[in-house]
């Protein structure tokens, strides 16, 4: 699974001009599952998401997860971050799981978020969707539970 995590002041995301999540302050997600991905990987992704520790403290240091500032999470599918653009000028997609088992690991991802005590809102998956967000620092964070960079 990889991630593309970004600290917000708020977030939302759109689709067909309709408003179909949105956060306060908290993370915003994009979130891909390759073709190996499986529940560890779901796990993974969800504890670093839950105590990320990229909020400021009293003294100013990113020392605070979301889950300890009450923030919220946005997550949004987004296939793309497993777009391969090595070769070529048109990025392969091989790396992607298919839709019906990204759906399922997206999903369960949510879920997981939701049993940690997390207010967690979404797009929708595999909809057009336009994503508004403020970003706050800028803090904007890389993550793959392969470990891969």
């Amino acid at each position: 699974m990889r991630s593309v995590v970004q600290r917000v002041k708020r977030a939302s995301v759109t689709v067909n001009g309709e408003n179909v999540g949105e956060i306060s302050a908290g993370l915003l997600v994009l979130l891909a599952v390759g073709q190996d991905d499986g529940e560890k990987d779901v796990n993974w992704m969800v504890d670093k998401l839950v105590d990320l520790r990229i909020f400021e403290d009293d003294k100013g240091k990113m020392n605070r997860s979301v889950h300890d500032v009450g923030g919220e999470i946005l997550v949004v599918s987004q296939f793309t971050l497993y777009g391969d653009c090595r070769r070529g000028k048109r990025p392969s997609f091989t790396s992607a799981a298919p839709p019906e088992s990204a759906k399922a690991l997206y999903e369960r991802s949510v879920e997981a978020l939701r049993s940690r005590g997390m207010k967690v809102e979404t797009g929708v998956f595999q909809a057009q969707m336009n994503v508004e967000l403020i970003n706050d620092g800028p803090v904007t964070l890389l993550m793959d539970s392969e470990r891969k960079f």
